[in-house]
């Protein structure tokens, strides 16, 4: 199966000079009349090295044969990230360069996909939104309910994301893990 630049997205895995490689960023560029340039950031899911590389907009790339497992997220350690398989309760570890970001929106019991290829775990997916307790932030603003104006607070994982100022320590909230984004509070 293949993909072609105008259908890349963060977090694609992609086959290129004989290696399997993560989208970490990328970005098109019009060339004049040379056509539209994708540059992108790659990042090898074997050795974790980060490289930049463009491409022209329309080239074709074939996409691993990746299988995913639904495994629960145990606990972190020194040692790494430890998952296990709900079916066969058989674990695993990553390491802290294998979760990446992904670990500010890792809570210990949740269930997340676990991306094998060629029998050898490369990757984690979370859902697409969680729901996180908000641990610390300023006092909310009463009654401001529609300013776009945001401040920082610290979520139950330790990062920390932007929500609005009417948003107390507390309550809860739904947040994009693809980007971090406030989505939402959640009614208790």
């Amino acid at each position: 199966m293949g993909v072609d630049t105008s259908r890349f997205y963060k977090g694609l895995k992609i086959e290129y000079e004989g290696n399997i490689w993560e989208i970490v960023e990328f970005s098109s560029s019009k060339m004049g009349r040379m056509g539209a340039i994708v540059t992108t950031k790659l990042k090898n899911i074997v050795s974790g090295a980060v490289q930049e590389k463009k491409f022209r907009s329309g080239e074709s790339f074939d996409v691993p044969d990746i299988e995913r497992k639904t495994m629960q997220f145990l606990y972190s350690d020194d040692m790494g990230f430890h998952f296990m398989d709900t079916e066969s309760y058989e674990q695993i570890s990553f390491n802290t360069d294998q979760v990446g970001d992904t670990q500010k929106f890792m809570k210990e019991q949740q269930e997340v996909e676990v991306q094998i290829y060629q029998d050898k775990p490369i990757g984690i997916e979370l859902p697409t939104s969680v729901e996180f307790e908000i641990t610390y932030t300023e006092p909310g603003v009463k009654g401001d309910t529609v300013s776009s104006t945001t401040k920082p607070a610290t979520i139950e994982t330790g990062a920390t994301i932007n929500v609005p100022l009417f948003v107390n320590m507390g309550d809860r909230v739904k947040v994009d893990t693809r980007n971090g984004n406030y989505i939402e509070r959640v009614k208790k």
